[in-house]
């Protein structure tokens, strides 16, 4: 079990909404995944006008933390505003700040999303940044008061898995709250390489979403994580650059 702020989770795993080719698919997923925590862009959902398309229409909210991110913002004024909609439609007042600052790699704005980590913890949210692999930013935003962080795997949507490792070893050193791995896991293998670098959760959506066959991969990635928390807590043994017998050579009588 770990903590985001106030509110308690038994799976590790949080499961992004999007791109699903239907409903039932989406449904399916969701509960082979045995996720408690759904994320998805409060941008694309319509929260007041019943009358349009809802995405989520198929899945029991009631089942689930609904956990809306900012994606689409490119300033603080955006964020913020996207933040207290989903606060004013009866949504978690958990929030994942996105706000991202380079069009063609969707990597996020550093400083904006800072600043805006610092607004809405003013406004009483539970914030949870989506940030680059910076140690120091990390550190600056738990003194700020969020209450996780979300640094990437690689680049959104690109399947890429971990690419920076030791710098995500370094947030997990070196913060006092949840560190949450996001974006660019491709595969089960990826999400169970995160957990064993001591992250606290994954999140992902497209290495399901995008699957061949999404049912199947969100219960693999259910798998992967716990593995990965398993093998991180069990404690890995030590890699060295010489052989060593897995039997013991005391003792041993030679004819």
């Amino acid at each position: 079990m770990f903590k985001i702020g106030n509110y308690e989770f038994t799976s590790r795993l949080i499961l992004g909404t999007g791109k699903f080719k239907d409903a039932a698919v989406q449904t399916q997923a969701i509960e082979a995944s045995g996720t408690e925590a759904l994320t998805f862009a409060v941008r694309r959902m319509q929260l007041f006008d019943k009358s349009l398309p809802n995405p989520l229409a198929e899945v029991d909210l009631n089942r689930y933390f609904t956990f809306p991110n900012t994606a689409g913002a490119k300033t603080p004024e955006e964020a913020v505003k996207i933040a207290e909609i989903a606060r004013h439609a009866g949504m978690c007042d958990m929030i994942k700040v996105e706000i991202i600052g380079h069009d063609r790699t969707l990597l996020p704005d550093s400083l904006a999303t800072y600043e805006t980590c610092g607004r809405l913890l003013e406004k009483g949210f539970t914030v949870c940044p989506y940030i680059s692999c910076d140690v120091v930013l990390a550190e600056k935003l738990e003194k700020l008061g969020v209450h996780a962080v979300m640094p990437l795997g690689s680049p959104i949507g690109t399947g890429l898995g971990i690419n920076d490792p030791l710098n995500i070893s370094y947030i997990v050193e070196s913060v006092n709250i949840p560190v949450i791995v996001d974006a660019g896991i491709g595969s089960a293998s990826d999400a169970a390489f995160a957990m064993e670098l001591g992250a606290d959760a994954v999140l992902l959506n497209t290495a399901v979403s995008g699957a061949d066959d999404p049912v199947k991969m969100a219960e693999a990635m259910k798998y992967g994580v716990q593995a990965g928390r398993l093998s991180y807590e069990a404690g890995r043994i030590p890699k060295q650059y010489v052989a060593n017998p897995s039997s013991p050579t005391e003792g041993l009588q030679f004819l």
